[in-house]
């Protein structure tokens, strides 16, 4: 999957179902040959997308293909389109059983052979794959914007409000990058969500975010509780925005529980079930190790709950007790391409099942009389120092008055 840094993302608002989208008033000319007049698409989220433009040539046009991908897809589709007698062209595609992420850019261009057959490339075109089933307002602050479509403008500004504090606080460990754009799309209940991931191929509830496009997904409901869940899950979605731009291909060589654990250490307002989750299975022995949660999360949701309160409690453990040098040497030995247990070790000097074992120790409160007898060691040690010097010289002494008696005999 390429990874475009430069690239420059303009989400537009769109209301209506079904949006007409014109891309270009102007002639589209290709490198030679042909002409592409009155480009549109429109765009039914999660159903069609339906191409439409006039192409035009000086001589006999034999064939004329469509090509579009995702601007962070490697794979180009290629569909062949009739052209009629003045030249127009028009391919709808499915939209729900080829999907594409939802917020995300499409480019696409046309082919088209001539009677000379010689093939013609126009240029490329992009246009936004929004989720247009809703009527979006939006607010923006210095590169973020929010979306939203239930509540009023004082709910749009405590969003931003929420994002702000969330990237100060990221600014801790996180090297920030705010050029580019952030855009943050409310969802107003877990449904309306759901039903949008589904349609982009993705799966998961409470939040998603693309870091690549620089696009998070939250459901959120206006009223009194919005602040909380405000505060909660949009830090958490935008940490993997900012890590992901500041690791850019080396993200997707961090281990499951450093990237979600980090997410969820951002959240302002940590959920307090996290802890209950912790405590429960500590005292069953129910816990998960952080060995097999590196390339990804239980599907079963009571496990999957339970990985990300363990991750939670363990990278905050890692951050107070290497600080967050310790966490950027983890993230850059990871980088680097070591394994989970090895990249610890580097970097910390503690291999991953040892840094398990001592977190259940310090933060869960395992193996109390481990734990005693370990952190008494050098006091023990240094009472044995004390004790045996005077003791390895009274026997010396002793040694050094019978071998006077000896030699007086």
């Amino acid at each position: 999957m390429s990874h475009p840094r430069k690239l420059v993302l303009r989400i537009g608002m769109i209301l209506l179902m079904v949006a007409l989208i014109p891309l270009s008033t102007h002639q589209v000319q290709a490198q030679a040959g042909i002409v592409v007049e009155n480009a549109t698409v429109a765009v039914n989220f999660g159903s069609t997308i339906t191409f439409a433009a006039r192409i035009k040539a000086p001589i006999a046009i034999k064939q004329v293909s469509l090509l579009f991908r995702g601007v962070t897809e490697e794979i180009t589709r290629v569909e062949t389109v009739q052209v009629a007698a003045d030249g127009s062209v028009s391919f709808t595609y499915d939209a729900s059983l080829n999907v594409l992420p939802p917020f995300s850019w499409v480019v696409f261009w046309f082919q088209a052979t001539l009677a000379d057959d010689k093939t013609y490339t126009s240029s490329p075109i992009t246009f936004p794959y929004n989720d247009n089933r809703f009527p979006w307002r939006e607010m923006t602050r210095a590169n973020v914007t929010v979306h939203w479509y239930a509540g009023e403008d004082s709910f749009g500004a405590a969003a931003l409000d929420a994002a702000g504090a969330g990237l100060l606080g990221m600014n801790e460990f996180i090297p920030l990058t705010l050029t580019n754009p952030i855009n943050i799309y409310i969802y107003s209940n877990i449904t309306d969500l759901q039903n949008t991931l589904a349609l982009g191929g993705e799966e998961w509830t409470g939040g998603h975010a693309n870091p690549e496009l620089g696009v998070v997904l939250v459901s959120i409901a206006p009223g009194q509780n919005q602040s909380i869940e405000l505060e909660t899950k949009i830090p958490h979605e935008l940490t993997h925005v900012m890590m992901y731009r500041s690791l850019g291909k080396a993200y997707a060589s961090q281990p499951v529980w450093l990237l979600e654990g980090a997410a969820a250490m951002m959240e302002i307002y940590p959920d307090p079930e996290y802890k209950r989750a912790l405590d429960n299975a500590s005292q069953k022995d129910n816990l998960l190790s952080f060995e097999d949660l590196c390339a990804s999360f239980p599907a079963d949701a009571g496990n999957a709950y339970l990985a990300y309160a363990q991750s939670q409690s363990f990278v905050s453990y890692i951050r107070e007790t290497y600080g967050t040098s310790g966490l950027a040497r983890l993230t850059k030995a990871y980088s680097d391409g070591l394994n989970c247990e090895l990249g610890a070790t580097n970097a910390l000097g503690t291999p991953l099942s040892q840094l398990d074992t001592r977190w259940r120790e310090s933060v869960l409160g395992q193996n109390v009389n481990g734990v005693a007898a370990r952190n008494l060691s050098p006091f023990i040690l240094l009472m044995l120092l004390v004790l045996v010097v005077p003791l390895w010289g009274a026997i010396d002494l002793l040694r050094q008055r019978r071998k006077r008696a000896n030699q007086s005999k």
